[in-house]
């Protein structure tokens, strides 16, 4: 179950969106079941009888069990979405839906898609797809081809509550902006026992984005301020995809030490503090 109450907004805009909606979505932030959750209730509101993702429809009660024939779920979840993926769709791209509505293809965590993939469906949305819309999920657009942000209609879902700001987190990025800084300090936290669990760690990482995102809109990062404020477009790109790596460990199937991944995670963003920056020739 996800926070309905704090995602009210982004329905709201969903509900009055669906008279007229956008070939391409792009739900960027929230957490990873909140961005699903709100895919399927926009595959809902584009299917449902009533146009109100009533929940009690046959079609709402198909899309809420996945066998829906025009709602497509292409799991970035479940590893790369690669271009096979894209071309095995293609044929109903050309076709009306099946049903009275739309037919809506979700990409969840679509920052999975390989470039071959990307460009696939890069070349799909150039096409005519009578009746079919598409829904892109990711973390942040940054993770996805700036070519396919610049098709999608993007709405920013709120972070989740109790993740990334609160005290104990804020603590953590302190210790991580000095050990970045200095190169000490940060070992022995993450050393001492029952200190990082998964939980911390996943915070930690969220924290990190908040950073990201505070800097990529052109605000001042709260606590890794002195680090990012650093770091060029191309070293946060960089940034990000550290992060990525590190939360896509702390979320496999089968555990990985979060100690180890915070660990691998400070080392890399010292790293990257430390890597040469280009030199401006002087004219």
């Amino acid at each position: 179950m996800t926070d309905t109450t704090r995602t009210r907004r982004i329905r709201d805009i969903l509900d009055h969106l669906v008279q007229d909606p956008p070939q391409v979505l792009l739900l960027e932030g929230g957490s990873v079941a909140e961005r699903v959750d709100m895919a399927m209730h926009w595959a809902a509101l584009n299917n449902c009888a009533t146009r109100s993702a009533c929940g009690h429809c046959h079609a709402c009660v198909q899309i809420a069990q996945g066998v829906h024939t025009d709602v497509k779920l292409l799991d970035g979840r479940e590893g790369k979405i690669k271009i096979d993926d894209i071309r095995e769709l293609k044929p109903l791209f050309g076709q009306p839906p099946r049903g009275d509505g739309r037919r809506v293809v979700i990409l969840a965590e679509a920052q999975e898609l390989i470039v071959a993939a990307a460009n696939a469906l890069l070349k799909t949305l150039e096409e005519p797809c009578p009746g079919t819309l598409f829904v892109l999920l990711a973390p942040q657009r940054e993770r996805l081809l700036p070519t396919l942000v610049s098709r999608s209609w993007v709405l920013t879902m709120p972070w989740p509550h109790g993740l990334g700001s609160d005290a104990e987190t804020v603590d953590w990025l302190r210790t991580l902006a000095g050990f970045v800084q200095s190169g000490s300090g940060w070992f022995k936290r993450t050393g001492t026992k029952g200190a990082v669990t998964r939980d911390v760690a996943l915070s930690v990482v969220l924290g990190c984005r908040r950073e990201l995102a505070d800097v990529l809109s052109g605000r001042q990062a709260a606590n890794l301020g002195p680090v990012l404020g650093r770091f060029d477009l191309a070293t946060l790109k960089t940034f990000e995809l550290v992060l990525a790596h590190a939360e896509d460990a702390l979320n496999l199937p089968t555990p990985v030490n979060p100690a180890m991944v915070l660990d691998w995670l400070a080392t890399r963003i010292y790293r990257l503090a430390r890597r040469p920056r280009p030199r401006t020739v002087a004219r």
